[in-house]
């Protein structure tokens, strides 16, 4: 019991230091060892309120207020307690406790200003609060008698009253008492003012009441009625339209996630059907997209909303209903968008974004189908609306029908293919390409890009269609004619992708055509819609190594065409990262077999051959120059985006890049400093399962070579946890799982809360299996990591589970050849004693080698494995007289004397010398009279 009350005094100690070093990860697991081992109450007290205040610095404000009342228990009149409590009370949101414990400590220490000023302070903040929810009654009718008054002309009070207004809508209590006081028929009269400043309060508050409140939602929709909000979403006002789109998706989630916090009572009782809701809103989102009186920019924020609630977000959802509605009631509106010619008579009002989203909503329709049936009813429905449109009807007619053609190509291609097939569809592009009037051409030029590399007729299109387009591109007056026509050429020329041998051009051709494509690309006296189509040419043309060394040579073209990636346009943004991926050569390359290539050429088949100018050298001075042209801020602005052009393929194309920008070290600051890192956590979390695990490596690159905690400041660097653990999956490469253990290291180094967010994300059973990996790199850098995982108390405490290798995986571990993997472990083992004295006597039970290891580490050459041995011999010693008894029998008694000698090495002799004075203290060993 006396070595027990010594060990407990000397870990307080060590936890008293740790703490006053700022460690207070390390601090709270000394208190905690201690506490183990302590039985005397007064003591348990003191590590109490000692944990208490490590708790508090590392923001667990429940157990600290848990430890400070243990302490106080022990002793009410601990003011040290009595006021750590009172700081946790108060983060925890329960002031009226926090107040009353701090008047304890100032009637103890009447005089302790510390005391009265947080008194202080804490009264003028409950003052504030009491004052606030007293006035809210009258606040809410004075907001809105100053909004409503026709006569109140003073703008600035007016704008003070709608910002009040919002903020109290945000807070639970605020948004009741709003709703309770007439709060929506108050506010449908604001929305009914046609007012825009007056819309736009209406409906921010208005999301401030419905957000996660499910039967607020029903009754406010009641009131203000579907017909309303459609119409309000479909004004010309750009920002009203936009607040109305808000609002209606948080009236989606609430209606289809139920109640998101927690509000009991009424809203428990209250047991609602909200399918009725929601397929009432889609349906008026629907006719909005075929109403001839709605903004282009409202139609926008319809099929966008429609993107994002209908469709099922994952495959393990099995209802797929809501869709299937959709489709039945709503796919011919969704083609009106798409079916669109711009400038024709009766054409709805679109914008350049309404074609490309109309597109994806299809796409997205058709993916979340589940058999052929309901495929077959889509078939259907599309070829009938085509039909429409081009049997018995005039040009005009036929427009429509080439334009759905276009718009189904790109989106459910499937579905575009089987009306491309339709009889006289393609003979009409084809004639129509010739027409003498621009916009029927353009639609007919643009059919034919898109059916270029993607229709089952692709042969045909080439044979019929180069000769065509060569003569438009020579021939024609109109340059945005020209231009579809040298994409169009620029597909077909592409057809060798990256293959230097395919050249479907004669020698020069392709340079000549992307030079034209640069010219008009620079060129802002023309439209950003005619300059998108130069980036979908280079988009091909760039598959020629030629063209990407003459592209990056170009600093104007690069930046006219980041500027247009970041422009309203958000069409042009598959374009630019395809453009990119080329130019980065991050598209995936296959390593062929030499055995597959030798039957290859006896066989006299085609052999892919690499352009000279595609070797790592040209790449990455392809980098450095995108990088010098501001490419970073143009992908952190595109992956900004919330348009629907911004694909999951889209996201992954970015993802490629960053993951090319980032291969060099050198190249991460710039990176970082330019918002890479922020925009790639979205990319690693969202997209493609490719896409995610590209930017979750280069999230990994940086957090190795960069300081994690400037790379990604604030509450950012908690988002990166779960990325770097998806590359320890199974299905990654070795070089992923290798990076992604490399990044955790460095994160689990650094504080005890990212340590719980990887031990949350379940993190630690992958980092243990690499432990076991054949390769040395990986087997080494899954030790380093468990090494600074092992400062938790839930990983030590794995260590002493029954029937685990893991401990004497470790001691093994620091016996092998290879130093770091014994540096790693040996560390690992120094942290398990310190920190968790039972692991002590473990270690002699794990393996009969343990003796003769811990021999090896004390007599290596490296200091630093002299050090770790030394420091785990001490604890073992520390930690009980038995392990104590059988390493003084040993040959380390007499190593140990000789190191505690060694001036050249005070950290190991000062760990022998502990050695030795606990020995001596057990009786075990007779000091020696000729020491010093």
């Amino acid at each position: 019991m006396e070595a027990a009350a010594v060990t407990a005094g000397q870990l307080r100690e060590r936890g008293n230091a740790q703490f006053q070093a700022g460690d207070h990860a390390a601090a709270l697991a000394a208190y905690t060892q201690a506490l183990s081992l302590c039985d005397a109450g007064p003591e348990r007290a003191v590590l109490h309120r000692n944990r208490a205040a490590c708790y508090l610095k590392l923001e667990d404000y429940t157990k600290a207020e848990a430890d400070a009342s243990k302490a106080i228990e022990a002793d009410g009149r601990d003011v040290k307690a009595l006021f750590r409590r009172s700081q946790a009370l108060q983060k925890l949101g329960r002031l009226d406790q926090a107040v009353s414990d701090l008047q304890r400590c100032l009637s103890l220490e009447p005089k302790n200003k510390a005391f009265q000023e947080a008194l202080r302070a804490l009264g003028s903040s409950m003052h504030e609060k009491m004052k606030t929810m007293s006035c809210t009654d009258s606040k809410v009718e004075q907001m809105f008698q100053i909004l409503l008054d026709p006569e109140e002309k003073d703008a600035d009070k007016k704008q003070k009253a709608a910002q009040n207004l919002i903020v109290l809508a945000r807070e639970e209590a605020g948004a009741e008492k709003i709703f309770q006081s007439d709060g929506v028929r108050l506010l449908t009269q604001l929305l009914d003012t046609a007012k825009a400043d007056l819309m736009l309060a209406a409906l921010r508050t208005l999301v401030g009441l419905c957000s996660g409140h499910r039967s607020r939602t029903t009754a406010i929709l009641a009131e203000l009625g579907a017909p309303r909000l459609s119409a309000v979403l479909g004004v010309e006002h750009e920002q009203v339209s936009l607040a109305a789109c808000n609002l209606l998706h948080v009236m989606f989630d609430s209606l289809k996630e139920g109640l998101q916090k927690d509000f009991r009572g009424k809203e428990d009782a209250v047991v609602l059907d909200s399918s009725k809701d929601l397929k009432l809103l889609i349906k008026h989102l629907l006719e909005l997209l075929a109403l001839e009186g709605a903004s282009a920019q409202g139609r926008d924020n319809a099929l966008n909303l429609l993107i994002k609630v209908v469709p099922r977000k994952s495959p393990k959802e099995t209802n797929n209903s809501m869709s299937l509605w959709v489709i039945d009631q709503g796919l011919k509106k969704i083609l009106e968008v798409g079916s669109t010619v711009c400038g024709s008579p009766g054409s709805l009002p679109v914008t350049e974004n309404s074609r490309m989203s109309a597109s994806v909503l299809l796409s997205k329709l058709y993916d979340d189908l589940k058999c052929d049936a309901e495929r077959e009813n889509f078939h259907h429905l599309c070829e009938d609306y085509v039909r429409s449109w081009f049997e018995g009807q005039e040009l005009a007619g036929k427009l429509r029908a080439i334009q759905t053609v276009s718009c189904l190509l790109q989106g459910p291609l499937d579905a575009g293919n089987r009306v491309l097939e339709l009889e006289g569809i393609m003979d009409s592009v084809l004639s129509l390409c010739a027409s003498v009037r621009e916009a029927h051409q353009l639609v007919a030029v643009e059919a034919l890009i898109h059916a270029a590399d993607k229709a089952k007729r692709a042969s045909f299109i080439t044979a019929h269609g180069v000769s065509l387009l060569k003569e438009i591109y020579k021939h024609s007056e109109r340059d945005s004619i020209r231009i579809r026509a040298l994409v169009g050429l620029c597909k077909l020329g592409s057809a060798g992708g990256t293959d230097f041998s395919m050249k479907q051009f004669a020698e020069g051709s392709t340079l000549k055509l992307a030079k034209q494509c640069r010219k008009w690309l620079c060129n802002e006296a023309m439209d950003a819609g005619t300059r998108r189509w130069a980036v979908e040419g280079l988009a091909y043309l760039t598959f020629d190594a030629d063209v990407k060394e003459e592209f990056v040579e170009d600093k104007a073209a690069m930046q006219a065409m980041f500027h247009l990636a970041k422009s309203e346009d958000r069409s042009v943004l598959y374009a630019v990262a395809s453009t990119l991926v080329n130019c980065t050569n991050s598209y995936d390359h296959e390593e062929p077999d030499p055995q597959m290539l030798e039957l290859a050429k006896y066989a006299k088949q085609h052999i892919p051959e690499q352009h000279p100018k595609d070797k790592p050298d040209f790449v990455k001075r392809r980098v450095r120059k995108l990088l010098t042209a501001g490419v970073v801020s143009a992908l952190a602005c595109m992956v900004k985006s919330e348009n629907p052009a911004l694909t999951n393929s889209c996201r992954e194309l970015i993802s490629r890049v960053f993951l090319a920008l980032v291969e060099e070290a050198e190249d991460r600051g710039n990176v970082v400093a330019q918002g890479g890192g922020k925009a790639l956590i979205p990319l690693s979390l969202e997209g493609t399962e490719v896409g995610q695990t590209k930017a979750a490596q280069a999230l990994a690159k940086i957090t190795i070579t960069s300081n994690p905690e400037m790379a990604f400041p604030g509450e950012r660097i908690y988002e990166v946890v779960r990325p770097l653990v998806s590359l320890l999956h199974l299905q990654r490469t070795g070089l992923e799982n290798f990076e992604g253990l490399m990044a955790l290291t460095n994160l689990a180094g650094i504080s005890e809360r990212l340590r719980q967010k990887i031990l949350k994300e379940k993190a630690v059973p992958m980092i243990e299996g690499y432990m076991f990996e054949d390769h040395e790199l990986i087997r080494r850098a899954a030790t380093e990591c468990m090494c600074n995982m092992t400062m938790s108390r839930e990983v030590q405490e794995l260590f002493l589970a029954e029937d685990s290798d893991r401990l004497k995986l470790m001691v093994l571990y620091s016996g092998e050849e290879d130093e770091k993997l014994r540096r790693a472990a040996s560390g690992t083992l120094a942290m398990l004693t310190a920190l968790h004295p039972p692991i002590c006597k473990r270690i002699p039970e794990v393996t009969v080698h343990w003796l003769e290891i811990l021999q090896a580490l004390l007599l290596s050459p490296s200091t630093e494995l002299q050090h770790r041995g030394a420091v785990v011999v001490m604890n073992m010693v520390a930690a009980g007289q038995e392990v104590a008894e059988r390493l003084m029998a040993s040959e380390v008694l007499e190593i140990l004397s000789v190191l505690a000698k060694d001036k050249e090495k005070p950290c190991v002799a000062q760990a022998a010398k502990e050695s030795l004075a606990q020995a001596m203290a057990y009786g075990l060993i007779k000091p020696n009279p000729e020491q010093a």
